[in-house]
């Protein structure tokens, strides 16, 4: 999970939960909140490599923009 760790993106996660007080229906802390979110990013981006692996296709990604998606959740 660390590689998709960015503090700043985890701390406007943190403040857009609490922004919709979407942390009052689990009464979990906004911040386990936007760790479980980050690391559920990770897990499907690791699927999804793992999809095309399978499929025997570049498990790379084909969107040009991916490369700054990832730089900017990293």
């Amino acid at each position: 999970m660390d590689t998709f760790r960015n503090v700043p993106f985890e701390e406007e996660l943190e403040a857009l939960i609490n922004k919709h007080s979407l942390e009052n229906e689990s009464n979990t802390p906004d911040y386990i909140l936007a760790q479980y979110l980050i690391g559920c990013l990770a897990a499907f981006t690791q699927a999804t490599q793992q999809r095309e692996n399978w499929y025997g296709r570049d498990p790379r990604p084909s969107n040009p923009e991916f490369k700054e998606i990832k730089e900017f959740l990293s």
